[in-house]
């Protein structure tokens, strides 16, 4: 895992959320300097992140005067996808990884407790997955703590892996991962009638690991995924909600 990567204080949502990502990662909206832009790449990247759009109800989320012209229409906006209002997605302009913020509606019941709050860990897993959710594996789960909201707001993060079924890495030939690990933080917000995703989307293509430095059932994590549990505690580390207007309802 890499202990000299840079951090920069990005803004989420027209800066009612903050927190610290990676230098070397890039705004999917409005970054074009994208190496994964063309090329395999670019299908390699698109898969990832599309294999990942929740489907859970977004938070409808006040307008503000970024998101009030229309998303990718502006020369330049990125060609990899749309981004919803109530998402945010960076991606790593040296890689595969994506980083992804979803504002959903709370799942479940009131109230929080590790058992509602787990089974809402896995509801919104199965829809981030979809249909393919016999396919993932879900390794650990703990709670989180975020160093800049208050104590008493319950947080989760899970480690899985999905890897794709044998026909779906054919008919996809080289854009298929060998498999795709997931760093899913859950944030519950109850008062707010929300839920938080934190999404840490790491696909490993063949040829861009060392398959021999991956065990998860023994803790071997490889660099990727290693790279990626520093992010997530970067974020965990940072994260802060600076306008609580962000989640009221239009």
């Amino acid at each position: 895992m890499s202990s000299k990567t840079a951090y920069r204080s990005t803004p989420l949502f027209d800066g009612a959320l903050v927190c610290d990502l990676p230098d070397k990662f890039a705004d999917v909206r409005y970054d074009m300097h994208l190496p994964c832009a063309t090329g395999g790449r670019a299908s390699i990247a698109q898969l990832a992140i599309q294999a990942l759009s929740p489907t859970a109800q977004p938070r409808s989320l006040p307008p503000t005067p970024n998101k009030q012209v229309p998303l990718l229409t502006r020369p330049g906006d990125s060609k990899l996808r749309q981004v919803p209002d109530n998402q945010e997605v960076y991606i790593d302009k040296d890689g595969f990884t994506s980083i992804i913020f979803d504002i959903t509606e709370r799942v479940g019941p009131a109230g929080s407790d590790l058992e509602g709050d787990g089974r809402a860990l896995t509801t919104h897993l199965e829809e981030l997955v979809g249909d393919d959710v016999d396919t993932v594996k879900v390794w650990n789960t703990t709670e989180t703590q975020f160093t800049r909201l208050s104590g008493n707001i319950p947080a989760y993060t899970l480690i899985a892996t999905q890897t794709p079924r044998s026909e779906t890495r054919e008919s996809q030939r080289a854009a298929a991962p060998d498999f795709t690990a997931l760093i899913l933080t859950l944030v519950r917000l109850e008062k707010e009638s929300t839920d938080i995703l934190i999404t840490i989307n790491v696909p490993h293509i063949k040829g861009e690991y060392d398959e021999d430095e991956i065990d998860l059932a023994l803790g071997k994590q490889g660099e990727l995924i290693g790279d990626a549990v520093e992010y997530a505690a970067k974020i965990w580390e940072s994260f802060e909600v600076r306008d609580w207007n962000l989640f009221s309802q239009v």
